[in-house]
């Protein structure tokens, strides 16, 4: 594999490990400020969906520009 090839895999691993990571504490912030207000359940969950996606779409950009 030349060298080349070994930086856009590594690139591709952080940007996917970066997402990951991303799409976890979105989930963690969401559940912790729904358990301080319950009433704002529909508005939290709308939300962290639409940053998830968002997040999952910069991962699949790194990816496939490669």
């Amino acid at each position: 594999m030349t060298t080349l090839a070994t930086a856009a895999l590594a690139k591709e691993g952080l940007a996917v490990l970066g997402a990951g990571l991303g799409i976890g504490l979105i989930g963690m912030k969401a559940a912790e400020s729904t358990g301080r207000n319950p009433a704002a359940f529909g508005k939290v969950l709308t939300i962290s969906i639409l940053l998830s996606a968002l997040v999952e779409g910069v991962a699949f950009v790194a990816i496939f520009m490669g």
